[in-house]
């Protein structure tokens, strides 16, 4: 244990986490796991009942009967927000926590060992779709918020739980949330994502990028009496593939996220309607999947993508492309001296005794808006191996579930009280 961390156990605040940590009952963590598994919240567009709407419900009801003050708001349709606000009886920070809602598609069910929405609970794992991106975190969250809640210790500032709906699409719940005004007063924000319970102070930003070229359609047959587009669109992937390599090699290799990538995720000609065999496409369309490092600029980025269009087009006069950019998730980065971090690293050591890993996030998260648009710093850590989400058999270890909402518990109270605050 570092000499901070005894120094403020030895003030009082050992003993109040000691206090709420004894609240923080392991079987009703499983339980409202299981049950959030045992709701599919898939976005299913022909099934409005069946996307985050019940789950939404679940946990405004199981938030409300804990007595917590609940709000539900539909950011489209059938896809609501839920979030709940507990206001400690002394000022301070306000912390938030954050953990969608909605899950990624099952696939095939004949494809699980363990029906997918079952919530099978074998060997200390809790299998099913969620269990681990991100319902068990979401679990977490909720009852290590509550634990302090219930305690009825002199909480000095605010706690939120947040919910957003589409966290798996376009993240639309978490930007609704910014934009309608309610992520105002929030000083930090803990992304609740399956990261084995490593702090997460970086993440990887993200560029979705529409190309198409367009060309003539003609006969497979007598090609030259067309303009295949579908070539033009082949060069246009070669010269991404070099671009990457020179953004490696400018870049170089980021401590916590690895390489950046640029990676052509589509290829098809045409871009709408049936392709047949035997005729040159009219058009056809590239998606590209760019992920990024806190050191590239997306601005520059598109630059040489345009910039590439252009030579291309420069060197064929029958080379016709447009580039639209249809997302833009910022790399975010938080520093190791930011309150939050601290706060967390000395909750980490407060219950296991050694120092936190420190790591990123490879993919983009609610986290990313929270930072790019409001500015809050964020950390990203929660139960379940990071390879484990989207895949069949998804599950989460139950102790280091457990653990993951002891840590939630003991960063807001580090958090809330900070460095040199008594109890």
């Amino acid at each position: 244990m570092s000499e901070s961390s005894k120094a403020r156990n030895d003030s009082g605040l050992g003993r109040v986490l000691d206090d709420v940590l004894d609240r923080i009952d392991r079987e009703e963590l499983v339980r409202l796991v299981r049950e959030l598994v045992r709701i599919p919240s898939v976005y299913r567009p022909e099934e409005p009942e069946g996307n985050e709407v019940r789950v939404a419900s679940f946990v405004a009801d199981y938030l409300e009967s804990a007595g917590f003050g609940v709000r539900i708001e539909e950011v489209a349709p059938g896809r609501p927000n839920v979030w709940a606000i507990w206001q400690g009886d002394r000022p301070g920070r306000t912390l938030l926590f954050e953990a969608h809602t909605d899950v990624v598609t099952e696939g095939s069910a004949e494809n699980w060992n363990h029906p997918p929405f079952e919530a099978v609970r074998e060997r200390g794992r809790i299998y099913g779709r969620g269990a681990c991106d991100t319902k068990g975190n979401l679990a977490a969250a909720v009852v290590a918020v509550r634990a302090i809640r219930d305690s009825g210790i002199p909480f000095p500032g605010r706690l939120i739980l947040c919910h957003p709906a589409d966290e798996e699409g376009m993240m639309t719940g978490i930007k609704a949330f910014i934009e309608r005004g309610h992520a105002e007063g929030v000083d930090a924000a803990v992304i609740c994502e399956p990261e084995e319970n490593q702090l997460c102070i970086r993440q990887k930003g993200a560029l979705r990028v529409e190309v198409t070229v367009r060309g003539r359609m003609a006969h497979g047959a007598m090609p030259k009496s067309g303009v295949n587009p579908v070539t033009r669109a082949a060069r246009f992937v070669v010269a991404v593939e070099e671009l990457e390599r020179e953004e490696v090699e400018r870049h170089g290799e980021d401590p916590f996220l690895g390489y950046p990538s640029l990676t052509p995720t589509i290829l098809m000609g045409p871009d709408c309607g049936e392709p047949q065999i035997n005729v040159i496409p009219a058009s056809a369309y590239v998606a590209l999947d760019i992920r990024t490092v806190p050191s590239q600029s997306h601005e520059d980025l598109v630059e040489c993508l345009r910039g590439i269009l252009a030579r291309l087009a420069s060197e064929d006069p029958d080379f016709d492309a447009t580039l639209e950019v249809i997302e833009e998730r910022l790399p975010t980065e938080t520093p190791r001296d930011e309150p939050l971090v601290r706060a967390m690293a000395e909750a980490y050591n407060h219950l296991t005794g050694e120092e936190p890993h420190y790591n990123g996030v490879p993919g983009a998260t609610d986290g990313t808006f929270l930072h790019a648009w409001a500015a809050i710093p964020i950390v990203t850590t929660g139960a379940g191996e990071r390879e484990i989400p989207h895949h069949t058999d998804e599950w989460v270890d139950e102790d280091e579930l457990l653990t993951t909402c002891k840590l939630y518990a003991a960063t807001a109270l580090y958090y809330a009280y900070g460095d040199d605050a008594h109890v």
